[in-house]
C-alpha cells in the first residue's frame, strides 16, 4: 500500500508539472493539485520566459513597421533640384497602386494650358448631366486642344462651359478647393496648387470620380497623343513603357519669365503614378522644362523610395523655340514657339499682368 500510494504521489506531480509547462507567452499558467489525499496543495506560475524556455522556442513579439514620412524625403529630394533665383516650383504626386502620397509646396501660380484638362473634364461633366455625348465639333476641338495645345479650340470650349463660372463649378464637384477660373477669356491665367492639379489626375484617371469610366477614358486617351514636340515634363520621371499628360508653357508679358506646369500620369516598374509639377519664374523655356522633369524625378522618388536622379537633365522631346523677331520689346510675343504651336499666349496678351490672388507666395 505505502508503495502504491508513493507511485501514485509522483503520478500527480508529474502531471502537475506537465500542466505547469504548458503556459504560453500570452500569460502565466497557474494550476492546483492534490499530489495525494491530505496533503498540500501545489501551486505553479510559469513566467514567459519560463514557458519559451520549457518549450525551446524563443517567444516572438510583433513588430510594428515603420512610418516614412514621403513629405520629408519628397523635401529631401527637392534639396537636391537646382533652381534658380526668382523661379518657384511646388509638387504633388501619387502613386496609385500603393496609395503614397508626397506635396511639396503649396503656392499658387498660373494653369497655362494645363487648364484644358481641367476644361475637357467640366465638358464632359456637363454632357454626362445632360445626358448627351459630346458633338462631333466638340469633339474636334477637345483632340486639338488636348494633343496640339490649341489655344483657339480651348477658347470655343471655354464659352461652351460657361468660361470660369462653368469651370469652377465643376472644379467644386472635383474637390479641387484652391483653383479659380481666370478672367473673362483668360482661361491661360487660371490660378491653381499642385495639391488640386493631383486631385484633378485622381478624377480623369481614379475609379472614385464624378466622370463616368467612358468619360475617363476619352480624356485619358487623348493625353496619351500628345503631339510628339509636346511630350516633356512628368514623362521624363518614367520609365518610358506609358503615359498620359499635358504641359503648359506661357512666357509673361510684364517680364518674360516663363511659366512651365506638366501634370499626368506615368508608369515606373509597372506601377502608375500620378504626378503634378507648377513652376514660374523660370528665365527661359528650356530652364524651366528641366525644372519640371527634375522635380518629376524627384517626385516619383519621393513615394517610391528608389534613387531617381532628380538633377537629371530634360530628355524626353523637348520642344524647338524661333528666335523671338528683330524689333520686338519688352514683352514676350507668339514669336515664341514650339515645333508645334506657340501655345499659352492666350490670345497675346500685351497688358501687364494682373496681380495674382491670394497673393504672392514665399518659397516653399
Amino acid at each position: 500500500m505505502k508503495s502504491r500510494s508513493a507511485r501514485r504521489a509522483l503520478l500527480c506531480a508529474a502531471v502537475v508539472s506537465a500542466v505547469a509547462l504548458g503556459g504560453t507567452a500570452a500569460g502565466t499558467a497557474y494550476v492546483k493539485a492534490r499530489a495525494h489525499p491530505g496533503g498540500r496543495a501545489v501551486s505553479s506560475a510559469v513566467t514567459p520566459s519560463a514557458s519559451a524556455s520549457a518549450s525551446g522556442e524563443a517567444a516572438v513579439e510583433p513588430v510594428a513597421r515603420p512610418t516614412v514620412d514621403r513629405d520629408a524625403r519628397l523635401a529631401e529630394a527637392m534639396a537636391e533640384v537646382p533652381v534658380e533665383d526668382g523661379a518657384e516650383v511646388s509638387v504633388a504626386v501619387l502613386d496609385v497602386d500603393s496609395g503614397e502620397s508626397a506635396s511639396y509646396g503649396d503656392g499658387v501660380f498660373d494653369t497655362a494650358s494645363i487648364v484644358k484638362v481641367d476644361i475637357l473634364a467640366a465638358l464632359l461633366l456637363q454632357a454626362q448631366d445632360a445626358g448627351r455625348a459630346l458633338t462631333a465639333t466638340e469633339k474636334s476641338y477637345a483632340s486639338a486642344m488636348i494633343e496640339r495645345s490649341d489655344n483657339d479650340s480651348a477658347s470655343a470650349l471655354w464659352r461652351t462651359i460657361g468660361r470660369a463660372e462653368g469651370l469652377d463649378a465643376a472644379n467644386e464637384r472635383f474637390g479641387l478647393t484652391g483653383t479659380e477660373g481666370g478672367d473673362g477669356m483668360l482661361w491661360g491665367l487660371t490660378q491653381t496648387t499642385a495639391a488640386d492639379q493631383l486631385a484633378l489626375l485622381r478624377q480623369v484617371f481614379g475609379q472614385d470620380s464624378e466622370l463616368s469610366a467612358a468619360a475617363r477614358s476619352y480624356l485619358q486617351g487623348l493625353m496619351g497623343q500628345i503631339a510628339v514636340g509636346q511630350r516633356w515634363g512628368v514623362s521624363a520621371a518614367g520609365d518610358g513603357s506609358a503615359w498620359a499628360l499635358k504641359n503648359g508653357w506661357l512666357p509673361r508679358t510684364a517680364t518674360g519669365l516663363w511659366d512651365i506646369n506638366s501634370v499626368g500620369r506615368v508608369t515606373v516598374d509597372g506601377r502608375d503614378v500620378l504626378v503634378a509639377v507648377l513652376s514660374d519664374g523660370n528665365a527661359t523655356k528650356e530652364k524651366g522644362i528641366s525644372l519640371v522633369e527634375a522635380a518629376a524625378r524627384a517626385a516619383v522618388s519621393g513615394v517610391s523610395g528608389e534613387a531617381a536622379s532628380a538633377t537629371a537633365s530634360a530628355t524626353v522631346g523637348q520642344p524647338v523655340e524661333a528666335p523671338q523677331r528683330a524689333g520686338a520689346d519688352g514683352p514676350a510675343t507668339a514669336d515664341h514657339v514650339c515645333l508645334h504651336r506657340p501655345d499659352d499666349l492666350n490670345h497675346r496678351i500685351r497688358n501687364p499682368q494682373p496681380a495674382r490672388r491670394g497673393g504672392r507666395r514665399g518659397r516653399p
